[in-house]
């Protein structure tokens, strides 16, 4: 693919999205709104790409946009399962029409592959782990409902019209360039607290699991998603083969970042949390080839040096 469009390619992921597609020498497109993206996020590639401001929720801009673009990778999202149970309505016109907007635009203008960023909170909370892609979805949040209803419009664009699409299920990402804030993963809120030599918060009693996938291994994914030979629909999910309690992340973060203060906080568990999250990965890497490259320990580390460089920290 010589010319890709990244939706949301000013935010956390997206903007990784773009440095690995413009070390390739593609032709880069960026359609963000800005409300969570940051143009510093594309420094220094900023005048290397074609910048789109503006909404995926606008179906008129979103149909100029993507128009000339041989690909099109779909970050572009309302992310917080918290937010999306106080606002369910914003989520749903985000994550739905959003991008039911966007499979519209690359089917009307000859888009040859579309990948949708899905999540893993489209599971719910299972009995079994890992968790396959074969299993029934069971959504507990507004938030995963909203990507269970984007990887379901991916599949019928597939069916139905013919545009190769591949819906990815990421588990917890995390990386440089994720913020921290109320509706941040837990993992730049601990670096950054334990950096400022605060307590950490743990929401709940911490012994619940995720897979917690580094970014770079996402972008990994993303790439062999361009370079395979799909048949569209497809689902895969995205995870780092390894399942982390948060209190072993709190323990990492206070390790690697030498604060002695080591007694979390424990608070109350959010609404709309899964238990536990740990992903299959059998199925993308027998059919394309991925494999992660970061434990959580090596990615951890890579993350405390790019907040211990950040202007973000005091």
């Amino acid at each position: 693919m010589k010319s890709v469009l990244v939706t949301g390619g000013a935010g956390f992921i997206g903007s990784h999205l773009v440095d690995a597609l413009l070390s390739r020498g593609c032709e880069v497109g960026v359609l963000d709104d800005f409300s969570t993206g940051t143009e510093s996020n594309l420094s220094p590639n900023l005048n290397r790409v074609r910048l789109h401001r503006g909404s995926i929720t606008d179906r008129n801009f979103t149909r100029i946009a993507v128009s000339g673009y041989g690909a099109v990778l779909h970050d572009a999202a309302r992310v917080n399962v918290t937010h999306s149970v106080e606002d369910p309505v914003d989520t749903n016109h985000v994550n739905v029409e959003g991008t039911l907007n966007l499979l519209e635009a690359a089917r009307d203008s000859g888009v040859q592959t579309f990948v949708y960023a899905s999540s893993s909170s489209v599971y719910g909370e299972t009995e079994k782990l890992p968790k396959e892609e074969s299993m029934p979805p069971m959504p507990v949040s507004p938030y995963a409902v909203s990507k269970l209803a984007g990887e379901n419009y991916c599949k019928v664009f597939s069916s139905v019209y013919g545009l190769k699409t591949v819906s990815l299920r990421y588990f917890n990402v995390y990386g440089p360039r994720q913020k921290s804030g109320p509706y941040s993963g837990v993992i730049p809120a601990f670096v950054k607290g334990a950096l400022a030599g605060e307590r950490l918060v743990i929401s709940g009693d911490g012994t619940q699991t995720r897979d917690f996938v580094y970014v770079k291994d996402v972008v990994r994914a993303n790439l062999l998603c361009l370079d395979s030979a799909l048949k569209g629909g497809e689902v895969y999910n995205v995870g780092s083969n390894q399942r982390t309690s948060i209190n072993e992340v709190a323990r990492l973060v206070y390790k690697l970042t030498g604060n002695k203060n080591t007694t979390p906080n424990h608070v109350p568990p959010r609404r709309g949390d899964v238990l536990h999250s740990y992903a299959d990965i059998t199925r993308i890497s027998s059919e394309l080839g991925y494999e992660p490259s970061y434990t959580i320990e090596s990615g951890l580390m890579e993350v405390v040096e790019w907040w211990r460089s950040s202007s973000l920290v005091s």
